[in-house]
């Protein structure tokens, strides 16, 4: 095997060993050793934001006068091959790691320093044109940028995810125009209820899911607001005022995001409430994914023995032994995408609380598991659209045929014959197996035609539509 060839790199901690062809440096190297933990990288976004703070840090730097122009286009050329998606393998150090991301920060100051350097016509490890520390972190601290970072990486990420959760939420609404004239017995903790149209549950579930897409989107755009300026507290400690001043409306441009810099630079170093929101939200989206996933394998359960009011799609063998079962297993992936979101959620919350004084050094941990919970909710939501929502078929004559065996329709009858005459109906049917139609005819209560008005099952399900589109109404005369 040939022998790596190796440089030699100081840091304060002394000399080290880096492979000679490496753009990441000694600083990185010792992260790399020092964090084991869940052996994967910094997310591919979280990369990307730290190369565009670092261009847009040069840019303001040069701005400012603090910084020659042939250094921060050197600089900025090299932070574009990392946007570009290139040189992320040099990006080593673990998503999780003590330092509060320091390692992290040092690790794009080596990786862009070193490509800056070569740019210049120097050699790697050298820093002789473009130093990681006095250039490529001029005027910022891994408090500032490492946050600003992971808040960067989140919102891109949450755009991702509300498109897949739209696409969803599109496929539902279809679904429950489709399955509008399906009457079915509602039910309520398990047990019959009242007639409900399967288009209406459906409608019930788009408008949850529109209900979290709005809370995801306040909570995203908290985010917005960053703390790049402040460095090591929220002092602005080494900082240019002009650099101060201007540092975020540059980087709102690199970004192409609505940035915002924090009022209070003190809080805004100290506090991450804004990504324990994001996650909450993230994290009350799943449990409704998961409710509506829950739900969709009851309606579908048997496919003899249980409800069998719809078909899902059959996806894969449910058995390595039974033959021919096949499982819900779609919406099955769904509710553990949810279980995984509420404890990523806990863990945000715990590292959120955790923070001290100045600093909240858990930053590393609450980002790896918002990015996880973020893009899981959105794939979650892509394989339950495309491989369950979109084939769901209903099965109309098992739907009303529970329906017309059922003694939930009983309620209907209150208004006319009163609810304990209702109740002693709705017992004796329980109890002999006989129809409640039967019954009343049986006992002439109620005549054939009266009957039929009253079980109409369509006007069952009709009357809230009714006073929705009377309220409309009314809302349209005041607005006039």
């Amino acid at each position: 095997m040939e022998e790596i060839k190796k440089r030699i790199e100081a840091d304060s901690i002394g000399e080290k060993e880096v492979p000679v062809d490496a753009y990441y440096g000694v600083q990185s190297l010792r992260g790399k050793e020092n964090f084991h933990i869940t052996g994967r990288h910094i997310h591919p976004e979280m990369i990307v934001a730290l190369a565009e703070i670092k261009k847009a840090c040069a840019i303001t730097n040069q701005q400012s006068r603090l910084m020659s122009k042939e250094k921060e286009e050197a600089i900025a050329k090299a932070c574009d091959m990392v946007i570009e998606g290139k040189y992320h393998d040099q990006f080593i150090c673990d998503a999780i790691q003590g330092g509060a991301g320091t390692t992290a920060n040092m690790n794009a100051n080596e990786v862009i320093a070193n490509l800056a350097n070569e740019l210049m016509g120097g050699d790697l490890g050298t820093y002789d044109h473009v130093h990681p520390n006095d250039d490529v972190n001029m005027c910022q601290s891994t408090n500032d940028v490492y946050p600003t970072a992971g808040k960067i990486a989140a919102v891109k990420l949450v755009n991702k995810t509300i498109d897949q959760l739209m696409d969803l939420i599109n496929a539902l609404e279809k679904k429950s125009i489709e399955f509008d004239d399906v009457i079915k017995m509602g039910r309520t903790q398990l047990q019959d209820a009242v007639p409900i149209r399967l288009g209406q549950e459906f409608h019930a579930y788009q408008s949850a899911l529109r209900r979290d897409v709005r809370r995801i989107k306040k909570a995203r755009d908290v985010l917005k607001v960053i703390n790049m300026g402040s460095t090591a507290i929220g002092t602005g400690i080494n900082v240019d005022v002009n650099y101060y001043v201007n540092i975020t409306e540059t980087l709102a441009r690199v970004t192409g995001l609505s940035l915002k810099q924090a009022d209070d630079m003190i809080d805004g170093t100290q506090n991450l409430d804004g990504v324990a929101f994001l996650s909450a939200t993230i994290k009350t989206c799943a449990i409704t994914l998961s409710k509506m996933s829950n739900d969709l394998r009851l309606m579908s359960s048997g496919p003899r023995t249980g409800f069998g009011e719809i078909i899902l799609p059959a996806r894969q063998n449910g058995s390595s032994i039974m033959p021919g079962k096949v499982n819900p297993v779609i919406p099955e992936v769904a509710s553990q995408v949810a279980f995984s979101i509420i404890g990523n959620d806990m863990c945000i919350t715990m590292a959120a609380e955790a923070g001290q004084l100045e600093l909240n050094a858990f930053e590393p941990v609450m980002f790896y598991k918002l990015f996880e919970s973020i893009e899981t909710l959105g794939n979650a939501c892509e394989t339950l659209r495309v491989n369950c929502v979109e084939g769901i078929v209903a099965d109309k004559d098992r739907c009303k045929a529970l329906l017309d065996n059922s003694v939930g329709m009983v309620t209907a009858l209150v208004p006319h014959i009163g609810y304990k005459k209702s109740a002693a109906i709705a017992k004796e049917a329980l109890k002999t197996g006989e129809s409640v139609t039967s019954i009343i005819l049986r006992d002439n209560i109620l005549d054939q035609k009266e009957i039929d008005e009253i079980f109409n099952p369509f006007q069952l399900t009709k009357p809230g539509i009714a006073a929705r589109e009377l309220i409309q109404e009314k809302g349209d005369k005041e607005d006039e």
